[in-house]
């Protein structure tokens, strides 16, 4: 059962205290999730009208906090206990200090999440969070061209049931204070000088560069869906044909690869001018974004689920047309599938390692809980061994994504249960399969 914690807090009914609520979370580093319909104890309360409630909020989140919270909440309608409630997902804003626009920036305006309750901000920590607060976002780095169309978009925006009028651009903050185009504007335009890249190699490292594209000059959204279309095609399904059973597989998770891909893009620092970078090898595909963690991020906070969008505009753009379902979600996918071993952080990059996997039947593989169920990990290795009998836990590690830890503790459990064998050492050795 659900229960109110730092990031989760329950309210009966909508009432005068949301923007209270919405400016704490988004104030607190790792976001937060607003519930309206359950009551204290964790249980649903039916509520009517639930459509008119949720535009009802939706304005009052845009029209009643400052700065700007466009791309950083989301409402969606989940059933629990069977019964529909309204959930309000809410990222951490990178332009701290958040308030109520009526209230200022003050004690009286701004808010925090301290345990299960919402605190008022002392005068010091306003002044402080304002002081490191991100002025150089994309909204107010101006466009290098101003003649920019964006039939593109609009396309897009159609195809979605929705139409962009002629106040698009500001409602969308294609705009820079001073009403000239921003570079917002300027990466989802018809045209623009931004090109991602993808390279193919034909070996394990970059010496024999065999293939390379650029997709770009063109809107931001149609560039992203050009490279999804190309990885699709080089995410070729293998097949294995044993005695009894036929085993089809691709070479890469198609729902994390998609994920972490839209990340790399939507998460990438364009202030700098460098685009993401997708490379395919003999091995595996990596996926490398620019700008390492957001300020104020830690690797916990990465990994925890919790939505902190760098560019919210393109965040909000990209849910509209479909190609972000919702906030947050996104790591969530991949971690179902892999291990955070996947991951490269550094200062500057943000790197994903896709290794290509071989065909094995597919079961629920623990989402990267290292005392997760592992009846997925003993398929593979045992595939693995099955296939090569001399493979180091090093390679295994290359091969599945998981760590070096959990194969270990998986190739313990087989010897265990007597399903693999050493033959001769560990280093000269190799794995025998249990009859």
């Amino acid at each position: 059962m659900l229960q109110e914690s730092n990031r989760i807090e329950f309210k009966t009914t909508l009432n005068d205290k949301l923007e209270k609520e919405i400016v704490a979370f988004l104030n607190n580093h790792e976001g937060g999730m607003l519930y309206i319909g359950i009551n204290d104890e964790g249980h649903p309360i039916p509520i009517s009208e639930m459509d008119a409630m949720q535009l009802k909020i939706s304005d009052r989140i845009k029209n009643n906090i400052l700065p700007s919270t466009l791309g950083l909440f989301d409402i969606v309608t989940e059933n629990i206990e069977n019964i529909p409630v309204t959930k309000i997902i809410v990222s951490s804003g990178l332009e701290k200090p958040y308030y109520i626009k009526n209230k200022g920036m003050s004690p009286n305006g701004c808010y925090m999440r301290i345990g299960t309750s919402t605190q008022p901000m002392s005068i010091a920590l306003i002044d402080e969070l304002y002081s490191k607060r991100t002025h150089t976002t994309l909204r107010n780095i101006l466009s290098p061209r101003q003649d920019l169309t964006f039939a593109q978009l609009k396309i897009y925006y159609q195809e979605r049931g929705l139409e962009l009028n002629q106040n698009f651009a500001n409602s969308l903050e294609l705009l820079t204070p001073e009403g000239k185009y921003n570079y917002i504007a300027y990466l989802l335009a018809d045209e623009n000088g931004v090109s991602i890249k993808v390279a193919k190699y034909a070996g394990t490292d970059k010496v024999d560069l065999i293939e390379n594209e650029e997709y770009g000059y063109c809107s931001l959204i149609k560039a992203t869906n050009q490279v999804l279309e190309k990885m699709k095609i080089e995410n070729i399904t293998k097949t294995k044909v044993t005695g009894t059973k036929r085993i089809e597989q691709n070479l890469i998770e198609t729902v994390p690869m998609r994920e972490a891909l839209i990340n790399a893009v939507v998460h990438n620092d364009f202030s700098h001018e460098i685009p993401p970078v997708f490379e395919i090898f003999h091995d595996r595909i990596e996926f490398t974004s620019y700008g390492g963690l957001i300020q104020g991020q830690s690797k916990e906070d990465f990994f925890s689920c919790s939505s902190m969008p760098r560019n919210r505009e393109l965040m909000r753009v990209f849910k509209d047309v479909g190609l972000v379902e919702q906030l947050g979600s996104g790591m969530s996918r991949i971690l179902q599938f892999y291990d955070k071993s996947i991951f490269e952080i550094s200062d500057h990059f943000i790197k994903v390692i896709f290794p290509f996997s071989l065909p094995y039947e597919k079961q629920n593989i623990a989402n990267g809980d290292e005392n997760g169920d592992e009846n997925g990990g003993e398929n593979k290795i045992l595939y693995l061994i099955q296939e090569h009998p001399d493979i180091t836990a090093k390679e295994m590690s290359k091969q599945t994504g998981f760590s070096t830890r959990k194969i270990s503790r998986i190739i313990k459990k087989l010897r265990e249960a007597e399903k693999i064998t050493r033959i001769g050492s560990d280093r000269k050795g190799y794995w025998k399969i249990s009859e």
